[in-house]
């Protein structure tokens, strides 16, 4: 064999096994689900995930790619973006019917609603707490809080679970807050609705988690301490809030942690056990 042959086949070679490397990378990297991941902390869990290589699936209940994550996909092909409306029932069987079979390592039920935004028009609008105080209670705002914080991380996570279950890592997590604590100390007397739905979101993914211990998911509640983000831009710096980026890089890393003995647990970002 002459040393211009055995060159070329030594190139061959080395192009066939990266190729194979790659393959093999794609083939077996974690998947995740986020949804509500346009802004926020959700938003902030796709750039992680996506920098550390996970597949990632991106959902956001606004129709075609939002702005925000427009440049996170040009940065990352390992991420993609698809239509979710966690209250539609609709959205979730055209979503199920396109990952169907497909793995999914880590669910992440992030979507929620915190107060009254229906006068904003854009993200960074904090909206407005005023109807969640006795005595102004806004009850059609309850019934949205109530869908989308509670049916909505139900009706994802029940949809999503044969996704789960055939994946290595069989985990369901929901972002939660200790404004839903019977246990802690009370701060105010506002925001009821929201701090009802976390109460009501708690219970129910307590037994969402005892329902599937024996199949060997893990389903786990997080708090991701006060954040600042861009709806709450306005407080930072007060005392007790924290950096998005903190939150996320911490309850990513608690995520990392857990096991199937941590099923039913609520947590908080740095792992140590939230108030119930």
């Amino acid at each position: 064999m002459t040393n211009r042959r055995l060159r070329v086949l030594q190139s061959v070679a080395a192009v066939v096994i990266a190729a194979s490397g790659a393959l093999s990378q794609s083939a077996f990297a974690d998947t995740v689900l986020i949804t509500g991941s346009n802004s926020g902390i959700g938003l902030e869990f796709v750039k992680q995930y996506a920098a550390k290589g996970w597949t990632v699936i991106a959902t956001s209940r606004r129709a075609g790619v939002p702005e925000s994550l427009a440049g996170v996909i040009k940065d990352h092909k390992n991420v993609r973006v698809e239509k979710l409306d966690v209250t539609s029932a609709d959205d979730l069987k055209a979503l199920t019917t396109k990952l169907n079979g497909e793995p999914i390592d880590l669910l992440i039920n992030n979507a929620g609603v915190y107060n009254d935004r229906s006068k904003c028009h854009d993200d960074d609008c904090p909206g407005d707490w005023t109807d969640q105080s006795f005595g102004q209670l806004n009850y059609a705002l309850l019934d949205t809080v109530m869908a989308v914080n509670v049916k909505g991380p139900l009706m994802v996570s029940e949809a999503l679970l044969p996704n789960v279950k055939a994946s290595k890592r069989k985990t369901i997590i929901a972002i939660s807050s200790t404004n839903g604590s019977l246990t802690d100390q009370l701060a105010g007397s506002g925001a009821i609705f929201y701090r009802a739905s976390k109460a009501a979101l708690n219970r129910a993914m307590q037994l969402v988690s005892r329902a599937e211990q024996k199949d060997g998911v893990t389903v786990v509640m997080l708090h991701p301490g006060a954040v600042v983000t861009e709806r709450q831009a306005y407080l930072e710096g007060f005392k007790g809030m924290i950096e998005m980026p903190f939150s996320v890089t911490n309850m990513v890393a608690t995520i990392d942690k857990l096991t199937i003995a941590d099923t039913g647990k609520f947590l908080n970002y740095d792992g140590t056990t939230a108030p119930w």
